[in-house]
């Protein structure tokens, strides 16, 4: 099975990639007459969450990994450890935290600039590039400026904008532009790779608004389905001021809760390794001085721990203003009666009642309200402030 088979509903992405690997893969041989110029030594993956930009950067780092011809067959050695992410010469950076430092990315570029140990060609896959910080963006522009033979930087952003990526690394990047997989595509992988019932992937789909990943856990996870649902209740409880603000503290709260249950075993994990690797539970004079040397690195996890932990209550709270823009937006479509269908069915009932008690300028605002809520939650306003002003914007209409 192709090394793209994952990337749903993005044939042009497909097809790009795939004549680029195959002209990579020409490179590598020495065989230039059919031509190279599909390939190029930095790439940016765009489109809107749930896309597959990861996805698609990686299915391509496997294919120039392919052993036979650069087709990603999916089936060689090469790509078998690119996809497990276990290939020596593919190097992966996703932020634990809020960003990805200058020093982060400072290695990151030393590393990349060594031959690949494999002969072909050595890919760094940054996830998340919008999240780097200037100086990183300055350090990575720098290798991508005199980028170290048959070395390849994929780059994830939700856009081009120079809010997401700097310009002077957009113009010396090659473009590939993903879309949102319609519904009908990703419950068919839902079905064909996973196992899910037809009739669970199609709600499933339907609900994730296209986002592949989130679509799997409301399919498997039966605590994704009942947060889901508490977030859909919310504009039923929106009665007054008070309930306004307890509803702003529930949904951070389960927000929190989720990112906690989902951090708490992989953090003791890592502070265990860590003691481990320094000596814990040694006996001498020797391994007692070391354990007290260590307090600096066990402080320097404890703060990327409690980073990333921040970054996953915020994508846990930005899952949830989804969920809940997804609500008025059907409450919109089912004002005018649009001819598309509602995201979420259901609560068709409940969006259909609102249509009806809500004008469609008020709904709008609603809307509005939600979005303005997930801009400022990424402009690092706090969340808690953010979320309880949406709830009376919300609440008041």
């Amino acid at each position: 099975m192709s090394v793209f088979a994952d990337l749903v509903g993005q044939d042009e992405a497909v097809e790009t990639l795939t004549r680029a690997a195959a002209a990579a893969a020409r490179i590598v041989t020495g065989d230039t007459g059919a031509g190279t110029g599909a390939m190029t030594h930095a790439w940016i993956f765009t489109g809107p969450p749930g896309s597959g930009r990861s996805v698609a950067a990686r299915a391509f780092a496997a294919a120039l990994q392919c052993q036979r011809g650069g087709i990603g067959c999916g089936e060689c050695h090469g790509c078998h450890t690119a996809l497990g992410g276990t290939h020596a010469d593919i190097r992966f950076v996703a932020p634990e935290g809020l960003s990805i430092s200058v020093n982060e990315m400072r290695a990151l570029v030393l590393r990349a600039s060594s031959a690949p140990t494999g002969g072909r060609w050595q890919a760094v896959v940054i996830e998340d590039a919008d999240r780097l910080t200037e100086a990183a963006g300055n350090a990575l522009l720098k290798a991508i400026e005199e980028p170290p033979p048959r070395t390849v930087f994929l780059l994830c952003t939700p856009s081009t904008h120079p809010d997401d990526i700097s310009v002077t690394i957009r113009s010396r990047c090659r473009v590939v532009a993903l879309r949102q997989p319609p519904a009908q595509a990703v419950a068919e992988v839902l079905v064909r790779r996973d196992g899910v019932a037809p009739d669970t992937a199609a709600w499933a789909a339907a609900a994730a608004q296209g986002h592949v990943g989130r679509a799997k856990r409301l399919a498997g996870d039966a605590d994704a389905r009942t947060r889901r649902e508490a977030v859909l209740a919310v504009p039923r409880r929106l009665t007054g001021v008070g309930a306004c603000f307890e509803a702003a503290s529930a949904l951070i709260e389960a927000a929190e809760a989720e990112a906690s249950a989902a951090s708490v075993e992989s953090d003791g994990a890592e502070r265990a390794a860590l003691e481990q690797a320094l000596g814990a539970g040694g006996t001498g004079r020797g391994a007692t001085g070391a354990m007290r040397g260590a307090a600096g690195q066990i402080k320097d996890l404890e703060k990327r721990q409690k980073s990333r932990l921040t970054r996953a209550q915020r994508d846990s709270l930005d899952r949830a203003l989804v969920d809940l823009a997804g609500f008025y937006r059907d409450v919109l479509i089912t004002s005018w009666r649009a001819p598309v269908g509602v995201v979420h069915t259901d609560t068709a009932a409940q969006s259909a009642a609102a249509a009806e008690k809500w004008s469609p300028e008020s709904t709008l605002r609603r809307l509005e309200a939600v979005l303005a809520c997930r801009e400022a939650i990424e402009q690092n306003v706090k969340p808690k402030i953010a979320v309880e002003a949406m709830m009376l914007g919300l609440w008041r209409g």
